[in-house]
Formats: structure tokens, sequence, C-alpha cells
């Protein structure tokens, strides 16, 4: 781990320094800012592998950062926030977010999450053995080595979970997923109650595959069951 670093995000300095002393217990090196500015900056000049961000800070909130730094960039962002409502979890799931614990929390548990993301992210970039081919599918290209997907030459930005769900279902032509397979295989453990989380990534999803435009539906809700991707 000793190559590992991580940005903790805080504007409350208690925190951030409690986070921090946790994470350099496990061998992590981090680094601590105390608003969204100074995230993008640094973000920008170090080589960071995963983010713990709080959502109410200064100068540009943990929600405007994500956005941000989805564009460029698909490192673990942990949110680490007082907000406990589910739309405000659903809300940073959606636009990138890998994970969300809320305040109060347990460093011991935060440390799990940090490990879990960290693991899954570096098994997902290992280099592969053999070249991955590309998928197609009526006007759809999903290239999974760059990760990009394309609708009829035109790029589609998905999030980091959407371009995971997309090719979990599109791997599998006509398996039906139910939500929660889809989120023990895309999110990797069980943290949250992640029926409502998957519908709505699937409903982004679909949006940004312009399925209201497709007389035959590319992912498919079987009723009462999952989803399914149509060949």
């Amino acid at each position: 781990m000793q190559n590992i670093t991580i940005l903790v995000a805080d504007d409350e300095k208690e925190i951030a320094d409690l986070v921090a002393i946790h994470l350099e217990k496990e061998g992590y090196r981090t680094i601590k800012v105390s608003d969204g500015q100074e995230v993008i900056d640094t973000i920008q000049t170090h080589p960071i592998d995963l983010l713990i961000l709080d959502i109410m800070m200064p100068k540009m909130d943990g929600y405007e950062v994500t956005r941000r730094i989805r564009e460029k960039h698909n490192m673990p962002i942990i949110f680490l926030s007082a907000k406990t409502s589910d739309f405000d979890k659903v809300q940073g799931l959606v636009i990138g977010a890998d994970d969300y614990m809320t305040k109060p929390f347990t460093p011991i548990e935060l440390v799990a999450r940090v490990n879990a993301q960290l693991r899954r992210f570096m098994k997902l970039n290992q280099p592969q053995t053999k070249q991955h081919s590309s998928l197609e599918f009526g006007g759809l290209t999903i290239s999974p080595e760059q990760r990009t997907v394309t609708l009829y030459g035109k790029n589609v930005d998905l999030t980091p979970k959407e371009f995971d769900i997309l090719y979990l279902l599109a791997c599998h032509p006509n398996k039906v997923y139910s939500a929660e397979d889809i989120f023990q295989k895309v999110w990797g453990d069980a943290y949250y109650e992640g029926g409502n989380t998957v519908m709505v990534h699937i409903r982004t999803l679909r949006k940004k595959l312009e399925e209201d435009k497709r007389k035959n539906k590319l992912i498919k809700t079987v009723w009462g069951v999952g989803y399914k991707f149509n060949e």
C-alpha cells in the first residue's frame, strides 16, 4: 500500500485528521484539502488513487467536484457526508461516486471500504493478457479496453458505474440480472439496499443511449425479475 495516495477532502479539520490517521496506519499516503477547488487543483498536480470527499464544502460542493473529475478521471470516489437521505446517496452514486458513507462513521468501516474499492479498481485496470474485442449492437459500440461507448459514431458520456452496468448486460445478451445481482457485481459489496440505486442508474443509462427513440430497446425490463440486454 506504500504507493497508494488518498486525497481526503473535508472542511472539518478534525474529521480530515481522523481519516488520515487511520489510513496512514494502513500504509496509505494521504493528502488533506479543505475545499472543492483544492480537490481539483490537487488532482491536476498529484497522482491520486482514491478520493474521500465531503459534499458540503466551500468554493465548490462535492457533487460539482465529482462531475468535473469524471470528465477525465476514473479513480474511486467515496462520499463521506452528513447528508443522510436516500436521495442524497442516490444522487452521489449517479453522478459518479463509487460509495457513500454517512457521518458519524466508524474509521474501521471506512478503511474497509477504501480497501474494497482499491482492490476492485486495481483488478479492473490491471493489464489484460489478451485483447478484449469491442461489442457492437445496432449502432452501439462498447470498447472495454478504452472504456468508451459510441452511438452511431457519437461518443456517449457514461459514468464508470453506468459503463460497468452496460458492459455487464451487453456481455451476456438476453440473460436476466436482478437489481441485486447488478449491484453486487458492479459495486462489489452489499452495503446498501441497491435496488433503487440500480434503477436510477438504468434510467439515466437509457436516457444517454436515447432509448426513447428506439423501437426495439437495448435494455429491457423483465418485470418482477430484473433487466436484460437485447441483441
